[in-house]
């Protein structure tokens, strides 16, 4: 079931990072969000995700924690810590889910948590409204 909210919209402006060292989790998240016509970039590591920030200047990025090498906490401190990237939205999608895991991911400057696994009612409302929150701190 498609939320009323985003039956009708066109999201094709807006830039999306997801970021996920398992591929068919991105390939879930790019179905996911494909009909909203959403430009959608993929990273695999936490490294090629802070080259795409850095590039892309994404407007959302959807962030998995566990990866190898630079994970997501350090992905989010890193893109909070630059001035010309610390206001973009980011939501930690994770299987992480202790109270632990979801606090140390606020802490980090995550703007929301989504637990895997992802139910795709939730990631789009989710999307929609930090985008929202997104457009409305630029005017």
């Amino acid at each position: 079931m498609i939320p009323f909210y985003a039956q009708d919209h066109d999201y094709s402006r807006f830039n999306v990072l997801a970021v996920d060292d398992i591929p068919l989790n991105l390939l879930l998240v790019q179905k996911m969000l494909s009909r909203f016509n959403f430009k959608i970039r993929t990273a695999t590591g936490g490294q090629q995700a802070l080259d795409a920030v850095a590039e892309l200047k994404p407007d959302l990025i959807l962030l998995d924690l566990m990866m190898p090498g630079i994970d997501g906490f350090e992905v989010i401190r890193r893109v909070r810590e630059n001035p010309e990237t610390a206001d973009i939205q980011i939501v930690i999608l994770s299987a992480l889910n202790s109270q632990e895991d979801v606090v140390k991911g606020f802490n980090a400057g995550a703007n929301d948590f989504i637990m895997k696994p992802i139910i795709m009612e939730k990631l789009l409302t989710c999307v929609v409204t930090q985008l929202q929150i997104a457009e409305s701190k630029r005017s």
